[in-house]
């Protein structure tokens, strides 16, 4: 089957899903007809569109004086330049002034399941001020950088919004990292204060913190003051004098305003500093600015989830990722909703732990990753059957593209084949997600992110830079680009201007780095990253279409392509593959998963290698890290890989090493006749 009629086949496959009827009456946007009307706007009054949304959804202490300065050839994109606000203001105080003080803003969910805090948003306004202060009064101002290396708990949230409210730029670390990750960030940010805790909990286990901190501040001469929680009630912290402070006895000051006054902040100052993960190399430190991340942050919340401020909402990601800021913080809490934050994993101490939380707290909108839907699948269905999920009403999908076989069965056994999945396509770098359904309007097929938002002018474009306007009659592909600013867009790259403008500098317009597909729908199928294809023989073929065809097998759990070096075809394909937990690897599996990929994309597609693996490596945030896969395949060993930082389990890497040892002596000639064969069509 030749790569033009895979994506059509996919979708044919997986079906088609009009928006629901239900909550349609009261949605932001509540159907097609409306939606359109939408679209045409922003598409030919863009400015005034924006403007529009930013008087909506935010309170501005001072009105903008230019909607957007644009610098073409600098590419510097300057949003709602002249206006005055500020963050922290716009997700407490204003809810405050019109009636919700005593809402809960933010519920926060231990690991044990006793630990249960709640904020309404008086509540929260209160620390938040008692923190500003704090702050304050340790000589921290507008423009100062504060470090977070925090586990998800509510001091987290209260101090993102405290800098905010002082003008300070926080830039969160995930506490996952290891040494080299956060050492680099705090250096990098040149950190002033560093707020952190006494250590994490996950999974019935304690992760120091502050103990690992220690050596790396050695090495960071711009850090003055640590500010430690005592989260997990650790009795032998070692704490510097003149430097260390318990957030508890820098809060428990009395003389500390409780009505600590906001800074009123330029729209185009910085709000905060947060790191890539760093799977592709050297972390990027990507500055968002207040107005136009803000105003987009709110309108992405609003319209993709059809959020009201009746909702509870439970963005799963980790705070330290670009997701936990937009979706789990800023976005909901400005438009006055109800937050849920989790401290633990979703299958500790048992594989219904998402479940409990849902019936426990009413949870109307459950934003995941595929990563996790996928370690749930693997659990059984049964263990949700367990729980009432009635309240839930939107359902999405954030990180990666979601594949029609995990999307069917988070439909089918989650959402009670009635509710809309919300599947987004957005970088750290956008602010916001880009590509998406809204909900009681779209369309929805299975596996494709849908359409551009409106604003949003996505394109495609071919390797020579020029649009893809000729493709098939059903399929344009190639490099997914952005051809006009939005609100969200990053600020820039701290103290790295090179690396800004390579953003810009193939396309003259905003390359995301990721391959897509448009159907002759104009839906979006995202291929994942352009380095991600192989060339085969001089045919490049997408890794996620191979990938897809994998996990559609029941057997597989996860799969992950890369090339690897051929001295024939120049590259040659090498899956890695997780089984379910239920299933033996076995040469059955393997020549049943060459089948597969044979008949549903064609035989040039086969596999030279198909390995078994127990897990794959990936970062903090479950994404699959090929860069280390594809220097494995290569023939790298384990000193060879380079850095190890962004591994969540670096364990895994080592029996993957030799796994691929034992192919390469034990299995060559059979898989390269295979795959011969197969590209010969005698297989």
């Amino acid at each position: 089957m030749s790569q033009e009629h895979y994506t059509s086949t996919l979708t044919q496959q997986a079906g088609t899903y009009l928006p629901p009827l239900h909550g349609k009456a009261s949605a932001w946007v509540c159907g097609n007809e409306e939606a359109e009307a939408i679209y045409m706007q922003a598409l030919e009054k863009p400015e005034e569109f924006w403007e529009g949304r930013a008087s909506q959804l935010l309170h501005w202490f001072k009105r903008w004086d230019k909607v957007l300065e644009a610098d073409e050839e600098r590419h510097k994109y300057r949003w709602f330049t002249g206006g005055k606000l500020n963050a922290s203001f716009n997700c407490i105080d204003r809810h405050i002034l019109i009636g919700r003080r005593n809402k809960a803003a933010l519920i926060w969910q231990g690991e044990r399941e006793m630990d249960v805090r709640c904020y309404t948003y008086q509540m929260l306004y209160t620390e938040v001020c008692r923190v500003a202060h704090a702050l304050s009064s340790l000589r921290v101002r507008k423009g100062d950088r504060v470090a977070l290396y925090m586990p998800m708990i509510p001091e987290l949230v209260i101090a993102m919004l405290a800098c905010a409210r002082i003008g300070a730029i926080h830039t969160a670390i995930f506490s996952g990292y290891a040494e080299g990750g956060v050492r680099s960030r705090i250096q990098g940010a040149k950190a002033k204060i560093v707020i952190t805790a006494d250590a994490a909990v996950r999974a019935g286990k304690f992760k120091p913190l502050k103990a690992n901190l220690d050596p790396i501040l050695e090495k960071c001469p711009s850090v003055a003051h640590v500010v430690v929680v005592n989260h997990a009630e650790l009795f032998d912290v070692k704490m510097m004098p003149n430097r260390d402070i318990w957030w508890h006895d820098l809060i428990e000051d009395f003389t500390l305003d409780v009505d600590f006054p906001c800074e009123r902040m330029n729209s185009t100052d910085p709000l905060f500093l947060l790191h890539t993960s760093g799977s592709t190399g050297k972390p990027t430190g990507v500055l968002h600015s207040t107005g136009g991340y803000l105003t987009y942050a709110a309108h992405t919340t609003q319209w993709i989830f059809d959020m009201h401020d009746d909702d509870v909402h439970w963005c799963t990601a980790d705070i330290g990722w670009i997701t936990g800021h937009t979706y789990g913080v800023y976005g909901p809490l400005a438009l006055g909703a109800t937050v849920l934050m989790f401290e633990g994993v979703p299958t500790w101490p048992k594989p219904d732990r998402y479940w409990r939380i849902v019936e426990k707290f009413r949870v109307n909108i459950l934003y995941t990753a595929p990563t996790v839907i996928r370690s749930l699948m693997r659990m059984g269905e049964a263990w949700a059957e367990r729980y009432d999920l009635g309240t839930l009403r939107i359902l999405g999908s954030v990180g990666e593209p979601i594949s029609p076989e995990v999307w069917q069965w988070f439909y089918k056994n989650i959402g009670n084949s009635e509710l809309p999945i919300v599947d987004t396509w957005w970088q750290t770098e956008t602010g916001g997600a880009m590509i998406a359904p809204l909900p009681y309007a779209t369309k929805l097929k299975p596996g494709s992110a849908t359409k551009p938002l409106p604003g949003i002018d996505a394109a495609i474009m071919r390797d020579d830079s020029t649009p893809d306007l000729d493709g098939s009659a059903d399929r344009r592909s190639g490099h997914l680009v952005i051809r006009k600013p939005w609100p969200g867009i990053m600020l820039g790259v701290y103290n790295d201007e090179e690396k800004y403008q390579s953003y810009f500098s193939r396309f003259g317009c905003y390359e995301s780095g990721d391959g897509a597909e448009v159907d002759e729908d104009g839906y979006y199928w995202i291929l994942g990253r352009i380095d991600d294809s192989i060339n085969v023989s001089g045919h490049r073929l997408s890794t996620a279409e191979i990938e897809a065809v994998l996990v559609s097998c029941p057997e597989i759990a996860e799969a992950a392509v890369v090339p690897m070096p051929h001295a024939l075809k120049g590259e040659a394909i090498y899956a890695y593959v997780v089984t379910r937990d239920e299933v033996a690897w076995s040469d059955t599996l393997r020549k049943k998963l060459l089948d597969t990929v044979r008949r549903d994309i064609g035989a040039l597609a086969s596999p030279e290698y198909i390995q078994f693996a127990e897990a794959l490596p990936k970062t903090h945030s479950g994404k699959v890290i090929r860069r280390l896969l594809r220097k494995i395949a290569g023939g790298s060993s384990l000193e060879e890989l380079g850095e190890l930082t962004t591994v969540a389990h670096p364990e895994v890497i080592k029996p993957i090493i030799y796994g691929h040892q034992n192919i390469l002596l034990g299995q060559h000639e059979t898989a390269s006749m295979e795959a011969e064969a197969a590209a010969d069509g005698r297989g």
